[in-house]
């Protein structure tokens, strides 16, 4: 399949797909969490994820490489990629799949914030702005909306997701400032696994017992999220980002706050009250605003 200029049907329906996967994915977290404690579950996943990425980048020969001067960049990566994981794992035991999906995904926004000031060429439009705004809006009366279902310790994980938020921004801007750059998508998340999976495993039994109520099927949404959520999806995202403009596909960036809030109604019955939509619909709409580019000036 040759390289698109545009997103066509296929890569449409493919981003469709993803976004729904990310969606379901803080759904099936939550669900393993009462099996397995949330900080233990996060670096089981790393470590079960790495060889399935390494066997087919493998395959795929995709260029594995710590030699092109790239390691500093993958471990600050990892360190990064490690608290985002503990912080949104653990967020997911104390608030609900929605909340989480709409702090979490404010992901974008610390992006296009630290980039206006560190980045060239990267500075904040007036659109891209205004969706900053329309966002943080949105996250406002989100941590106004607590009801009484969401839990009483809601607030600590709505401030957790952010915090990973902010984390899963860094690793986007260290893949753009630093050496790693150089390293191939596959590599980068070959690096953020490796150096994720021991430091969170070692951080685990500091957060609980590392096995609660643990059933079957705990174990079996656990190995569909390393095979069919890590292995395979993320797998599928690099070469979706190899065939179609990664601006273009940056606009369906919304759709996965939308799909998280959908599965956790539908899924787990959580409450969705008109507050939390209208904050969905605010992140959703900067989300938007932020991914957009201006167009080139024609000469």
């Amino acid at each position: 399949m040759e390289k698109k200029t545009r997103i066509d049907g296929f890569g449409a329906s493919s981003l469709i797909l993803f976004s729904a996967l990310l969606g379901l994915n803080q759904v099936l977290i939550k669900v393993v969490n009462g099996g397995l404690q949330p900080v233990f579950q996060a670096g089981l996943r790393s470590l079960c994820a790495l060889p399935v990425i390494v066997i087919f980048a493998l395959v795929a020969k995709r260029k594995l490489s710590i030699t092109d001067g790239s390691l500093i960049g993958g471990l600050i990566c990892g360190l990064l990629f490690s608290g985002e994981f503990i912080l949104l794992f653990l967020a997911l035991d104390y608030t609900t799949v929605a909340r989480t999906s709409i702090f979490f995904y404010t992901m974008p926004f610390w992006v296009a914030l630290a980039a206006h000031f560190l980045i060239p060429g990267e500075k904040l439009t007036g659109i891209r702005t205004l969706g900053l705004f329309l966002a943080m809006a949105g996250v406002a009366i989100a941590m106004l909306d607590r009801p009484q279902e969401a839990g009483e310790y809601a607030l600590w994980g709505d401030v957790m997701c952010l915090l990973g938020a902010i984390m899963w921004a860094g690793i986007a801007l260290s893949a753009r400032v630093t050496e790693l750059s150089r390293s191939t998508p596959e590599m980068q998340l070959v690096y953020q696994l490796a150096v994720s999976a021991p430091i969170v495993l070692i951080a685990a039994p500091f957060f609980g017992d590392l096995v609660r109520d643990l059933q079957p099927y705990h174990l079996g949404i656990f190995t569909f999220q390393v095979f069919v959520v890590v292995a395979f999806g993320f797998s599928f995202w690099f070469w979706l980002l190899s065939k179609y403009p990664a601006s273009d596909m940056a606009s369906f960036g919304f759709l996965a706050p939308v799909f998280g809030v959908a599965f956790g109604w539908l899924i787990l019955e959580e409450p969705v009250t008109l507050t939390l939509l209208v904050a969905l619909i605010l992140v959703g709409l900067g989300i938007v605003l932020v991914n957009r580019k201006p167009k080139p000036k024609l000469s």
